[in-house]
């Protein structure tokens, strides 16, 4: 079963161009003579297959995200964990939830879930719920590495990785991954990644991070792992997207905003 992957946002935390910088990378993605593929919104995925979308991650530039791209329905939402980046674009889903007979089904991890429904409380507390909210369901994933979620005909498997002092979940589904914000695979996910066509990992900057994973341990990660495509995402201003891409493998390029991919998805 063939899916469409497009990513809404290959950014870092503080997206690209990053506020009151000046550097090259944050100007070109100012420029219109710069290189649009170095603006970065922060990241999410838009998963398109057997008629459904599902969408990985609602940062805080999702409402602009989903503009760019004119997405106008949404059938489940996965999240990885719940920093600000990837959670904050949470309330712009009310208007695709009210489009759905029934209530928009959110899948996360118990902690993640947590965060979600603490932030949110208007939303998910059983009294005196804001009567506009976002129609929504949450519900927890299973944690077991590589435990399957079923989804319009498609096996989502939760892939644990790390990411700095804590374990969030990445997701296979099919012969793609995506592991945002990682820093490391613990050995136990290793399995778990082969016979990729697409693998989609963390590439902050050159310099190592304490949470996040450098260039030269990402394409570590490839070598390991062999995917026949990779694509670095979680990018941040360090690195210029045309400069950079030079360097690479031929099989492993720097992912952007907009940018879509087709793989299988069954």
């Amino acid at each position: 079963m063939e899916a469409t992957l497009t990513f809404l946002g290959t950014g870092t935390s503080m997206g690209v161009p990053t506020l009151a910088c000046d550097c090259a990378v944050c100007l070109s993605a100012v420029s219109p003579n710069g290189d649009a593929r170095n603006r970065r919104t922060r990241p999410s995925l838009r998963l398109a297959y057997n008629d459904h979308i599902v969408l990985i991650d609602t940062g805080p530039d999702f409402h602009a995200q989903a503009i760019r791209e004119n997405l106008r329905s949404v059938d489940a939402v996965l999240y990885t964990h719940g920093h600000a980046d990837h959670v904050l674009g949470f309330d712009d889903l009310r208007p695709l939830s009210f489009r759905l007979k029934e209530s928009l089904p959110l899948y996360a991890d118990d902690e993640t879930a947590s965060t979600i429904e603490r932030i949110f409380d208007y939303t998910f507390r059983p009294d005196n719920r804001y009567p506009t909210s976002a129609r929504v369901t949450m519900n927890r994933i299973d944690e077991t590495p590589g435990a399957c979620l079923d989804l319009f005909g498609a096996c989502f498997q939760r892939i644990p990785v790390t990411h700095g002092r804590q374990t969030i979940t990445g997701y296979r589904f099919g012969s793609a991954a995506y592991l945002t914000d990682m820093s490391d695979i613990p050995p136990e996910s290793i399995p778990l990644l082969q016979d990729l066509d697409i693998l989609i990992l963390d590439a902050l900057r050159r310099q190592p991070h304490p949470s996040h994973s450098h260039l030269e341990r990402s394409l570590a990660y490839v070598e390991k792992l062999k995917p026949k495509r990779a694509y670095f995402t979680h990018i941040s201003h360090d690195l210029d997207h045309a400069a950079t891409e030079a360097e690479l493998p031929a099989n492993v390029r720097l992912a952007y905003d907009g940018l879509q991919l087709t793989f299988d998805i069954a």
